[in-house]
């Protein structure tokens, strides 16, 4: 069993874009510029937030964080969205999810400037990933891909079993590795809650993609020996015996299925950390595209 190390492919991957980034500097171009709009007080956007404004620092970066009050109208959001689509010096920016209930989500991804949308979610950028053009990947399936690239697993006529069908993992996922790419050419199946004879799939599968939020769903019984299992879920569940009060697991039920596992990310220290860097990757991109 090999341990598909996020933490460590991240870490290589910030080291790489710090080289990138001082050879810009060095030219005499503008340095790149991540910006991020947070709204309210959620303490785990809050946390991520921070991380991402750290991670830029340790790149070279420059970053903008605006914070705004929870009360903000839709209107009062999206005007801030329009300054920085106008702003040159910011190469891109997101907007952190969740938002209050009172502003629809929607409505604030369409109004970002799909050439600064590094988080890859607004339509013209997901359009441009279904037909396989050049453009911004969302960070977690575009980590997934990285690591699965880097440890070298082989996808191609590969069966993946994608277990979710949301837009920001489930559905991208199973268009990438569906597609003719140095990590594609596979055949896929996306299952869901209406799936029936779950097991039946899940055992088929040469690679399976958990990313439900349900904690420890997929078990060694559903899976068949030497599978490669990429565990996208993260829940917080009570844990007495540890000083936190609880302990972090996946959507995979980690102790039994790792024994069946040829490869498998483990939670935490496997996608989360990826999630992160290909933000700062998709930056880069922009500024080099932006410049």
């Amino acid at each position: 069993m090999i341990l598909l190390d996020g933490k460590k492919i991240a870490a290589d991957i910030k080291e790489e874009i710090a080289i990138e980034v001082r050879k810009i500097n060095n030219n005499g171009h503008d340095t790149p510029h991540l910006a991020a709009i947070i709204v309210g007080n959620n303490g785990a956007s809050i946390t991520y937030v921070n991380a991402k404004v750290k991670a830029c620092e340790l790149v070279g970066f420059k970053s903008t964080l605006i914070r705004l009050p929870e009360e903000i109208t839709e209107n009062e959001l999206l005007n801030e969205i329009a300054i920085l689509n106008t702003n040159k010096d910011i190469d891109g920016f997101i907007v952190q999810l969740p938002l209050p209930k009172h502003i629809d989500e929607q409505k604030v991804l369409m109004a970002v400037d799909p050439n600064k949308d590094v988080d890859g979610f607004h339509p013209t950028n997901v359009g441009k990933m279904a037909l396989n053009l050049p453009t911004f990947i969302s960070a977690t399936p575009f980590g997934i891909l990285e690591l699965l690239e880097r440890y070298q697993v082989e996808t191609s006529g590969k069966h993946v079993v994608v277990l979710g069908r949301s837009h920001i993992v489930g559905s991208p996922m199973s268009i990438l590795l569906s597609q003719k790419r140095k990590v594609g050419n596979a055949t896929v199946t996306m299952c869901h809650s209406r799936t029936k004879n779950l097991k039946e799939i899940t055992l088929q599968g040469d690679i399976i993609i958990a990313a439900i939020g349900i904690p420890e769903f997929l078990k060694a019984d559903m899976v068949k020996d030497n599978v490669t299992i990429i565990d996208v879920g993260i829940t917080r569940l009570e844990d007495a015996s540890k000083k936190s009060g609880f302990k972090l697991v996946g959507d995979v039920d980690f102790k039994e299925v790792s024994k069946k596992s040829k490869f498998i990310t483990p939670v935490p220290g496997g996608v989360g950390p990826m999630t992160i860097a290909m933000l700062l990757k998709n930056t880069l991109l922009a500024c080099q595209r932006n410049k």
